[in-house]
């Protein structure tokens, strides 16, 4: 495999550029980031972020089933979802 396809072969999967994927990735990253900081807060002062920590799982949740469904929509098929399969090998 040419190291150029390293790089592009999962965003084409989930139809995206590198960029856009690079993009995507980081706003998801930098948002589980500030949620599990949200959350670690909480852990120690009970009175903070009471509904941080859910509202982003929420938030997540919700943007990665809208992408997947974009996917759908253009290509008729997803080939990654990001999701376990249930009948996957452990």
């Amino acid at each position: 495999m040419n190291l150029r396809r390293l790089f592009t072969e999962h965003p084409e999967s989930v139809g995206e550029t590198y960029l856009q994927h690079l993009c995507a990735a980081s706003w998801f990253a930098a948002r589980m980031f500030t949620g599990a900081i949200a959350c670690f807060l909480h852990a120690l002062l009970p009175f903070t972020f009471r509904r941080t920590g859910s509202e982003c799982i929420s938030e997540l949740y919700e943007r990665m089933v809208a992408n997947r469904n974009r996917s759908v929509t253009r290509t008729g098929s997803v080939t990654h979802t990001g999701a376990p399969r249930a009948n996957a090998a452990r």
